[in-house]
Formats: structure tokens, sequence, C-alpha cells
């Protein structure tokens, strides 16, 4: 007896949901100096810190925790960690790049009411994790996968947030009473703000432009670029229409985008 096979996009969700995921995805930015004084109720950071630990994980190691701050102290310990690395990483560049660099706001940890170190233990499994066995630093992008889904729900409930990763591990580490066998994956600061901006921070100063996904996409082997394949055309589409959407085109944002 044959089984029905279902057909292709049956499970797909309907075509108002599907546009928010793209518009979270499209309209999500790293907030350095936008942040509100208001705090984050428990009731939304709840709903936060789940959407993170539902993400993907090799084999279900589920890796990471969750470190709340709210106190000012502590804010300050961070961002006297910030300080030290963001000293050392200015004189890493050369002199026009400095100036530049020296002028952006890399970070709002004292400005957002809120800060979420996310983690990844290493250890949680056991030496042998399945999925881990031979890429050993599938547990790292694991914790990765649990920062974008907190991003992406907090951009859907209308908070930001932004990823400073100018640290030294040991300082940041020691700020947060972090043991030195825990990785911290990404400091968050979080919060309301008072709009998001409609490019990337570091596009709009010129430090450096999204690049042509065209120019990204290879077929078959490496380095194989074919413009001639209709998904190159596709691609350049759907580019513009995630540009109009970021931009808050009424217009555009009811379009489906795939």
């Amino acid at each position: 007896m044959s089984v029905e096979q279902p057909a292709p996009g049956e499970h797909c969700f309907s075509a108002k949901a599907r546009q928010a995921v793209y518009q979270a995805i499209f309209t999500r930015r790293d907030v350095r100096g936008q942040f509100l004084p208001e705090p984050v109720a428990d009731d939304v950071l709840s709903r936060l810190l789940t959407a993170a630990h539902h993400a993907p994980s090799v084999g279900f190691m589920q890796p990471w925790n969750f470190l709340v701050v709210r106190s000012a102290q502590v804010k300050g310990k961070v961002h006297a960690a910030f300080a030290e690395a963001d000293r050392e990483a200015a004189a890493m560049f050369d002199a026009n790049k400095r100036s530049t660099y020296q002028s952006l706001k890399l970070q709002g940890i004292l400005d957002a009411p809120l800060g979420v170190c996310i983690t990844c233990d290493r250890d949680r499994m056991g030496p042998v994790v399945l999925g881990r066995t031979h890429l050993k630093t599938m547990d790292l992008y694991s914790s990765v996968c649990a920062v974008q889904n907190f991003w992406l729900a907090a951009r859907a409930e209308g908070v930001g947030v932004g990823w400073v990763s100018i640290f030294k591990e040991a300082s940041l580490q020691q700020a947060l009473g972090i043991p030195s066998n825990i990785i911290p994956i990404a400091y968050l600061c979080v919060g309301y703000v008072s709009h998001f901006k409609e490019q990337p921070e570091l596009a709009s100063v010129g430090w450096q432009n999204r690049l042509p996904i065209e120019d990204l996409v290879f077929f078959e082997q490496w380095g194989s670029r074919d413009d001639a394949q209709p998904l190159i055309g596709k691609l350049r589409q759907q580019q513009g229409l995630a540009q109009k959407i970021a931009a808050g085109s009424q217009q555009d944002a009811g379009q489906d985008p795939v």
C-alpha cells in the first residue's frame, strides 16, 4: 500500500507568519547607543531565554547557560574589561581606521538596563558527544545558535540587543565569576530602544558594506560560480526586497519574500 506524501510546502507557515520571521531577520540590528532606561519585564525576558534554550545543539547537549546581569556594580566590571580590550584593539588598526574605530560606539554595557552572557560548557555531556566526535567546535556553534534565537525573538518583541565581542576571555570570566572551563560566547546588552537603524551601523558609517550575495554562492565545487543559474537572479531580487523591508516600506513589508 502506497503512503501518500505531503505536498511540497505543505508544512510552511501562513504567509503572515512567514513574513514576520523574515521581517525579524532583515530588521535585526546590533544596538549600541539607542537604549532606553525602562526595564525588560520578566515575562518578556522569559520568552527570550526560552527561545534561546530551544536552539539546536550538537548531540542535544544544550551546552549553554544564561547569566543575567542587572547590577550596576557588575556592569561596571564588565565595562572595565571591555575598556581594557578596546584600548588594545584601537592600536591594531592603521591611523585612518583607528580614527574611525575610536569614533564608534561599540557597546552599551552601562546604558542597557540588562546584560545577558550566553556561555558554553564544553564538558556538559562528557568527552564523547554525538555529532562532535570529529568537529570539536560544534558545541561552540550550538551556543551561537542560542544567541541568534535570543536575538531574533528580541527583535520580534521590540527589544534591542547588542553583542559586545571586544573582551579578553579571562577578563570577562573574572568580571562575571565564570569558571575557567566555561567559555563566554556572547555578552549581550539588552533593552528597549528609541529606534532600530535602517541599516547596520558599520555600513552606515562606511566601515564595511554588505557583500553581494551572488559573489558568495558556489555550485557543486568551491569557487565555482555560475551567474546564468536562475537562483542568482532570485537572490538579487530577494536582497532588494530585504533592503526595502529593513527600510520600513509598508508596501514591501507586506510582500512574501519567498
